[in-house]
């Protein structure tokens, strides 16, 4: 059984503006698709994504960051396996307008509150024999910033690449990631197609639950 995660979230402005990033989803789609195709018992849990519904893998689809962590929390303990690949907001406006906000002014200032972590949370409840995988975008210290979080958020393997570099990154069909494991030690992989990334991932969990 496994727990995956996948694409950006939405969180409102107004009923018709809100906060998001530029998540396509590709990359957590990839790998249900790939566990299933192994026999896997999959459940996505997925933010606003083009993608359709892989065959044969329970799909549930949010909007919000608060919805995410309801979802994920509800359910993490059932799951051996959780792999978060979900570009969840930070922060989320501590208002919500009930109608279109409309131009009035030259400036519009926007007061944020901080959103559930829900890879620390999750690390936090983890069970003895359960693998928690996370995914890391970063623009700088790659390196230092996924290894911080694979500490931090009590990981197994974090799966870290560069935003901006060439074929890698949230729209693209491929990605080049370096995985960092618990034990220290690393793996820097040449650019690949996200499915076959997805399969090289999930050899290594696999292998992580054998030992």
């Amino acid at each position: 059984r496994i727990l995956i995660t996948a694409g950006p979230t939405r969180e409102p402005l107004d009923p018709v503006r809100f906060i998001a990033n530029p998540s396509s989803g590709k990359m957590g789609f990839a790998l249900a698709r790939a566990a299933e195709r192994r026999g896997a018992d999959v459940l996505l849990i997925t933010g606003p994504s083009t993608l359709k519904d892989p065959p044969g893998v329970k799909t549930l689809r949010i909007q919000t960051a608060r919805e995410m962590a309801e979802a994920v929390l509800e359910v993490v303990r059932n799951y051996p396996i959780v792999i978060k690949t979900a570009a969840v907001s930070d922060y989320r406006p501590t208002k919500t307008a009930a109608q279109k906000i409309k131009k009035k002014n030259d400036r519009w200032i926007l007061e944020l509150e901080q959103t559930t972590d829900i890879l620390k949370e999750i690390g936090k409840r983890k069970l003895t024999g359960q693998i928690l995988v996370g995914f890391a975008a970063e623009t700088e210290d790659l390196e230092v910033n996924a290894v911080k979080k694979l500490n931090e958020k009590n990981l197994d393997i974090i799966a870290a690449n560069r935003i901006g570099e060439m074929g890698s990154g949230f729209e693209s069909d491929t990605n080049r990631v370096t995985l960092f494991y618990k034990d220290g030690s690393r793996e820097i992989l040449p650019i690949m197609e996200k499915e076959a990334i997805a399969h090289l991932l999930l050899d290594r969990i696999l292998s992580l639950k054998a030992a």
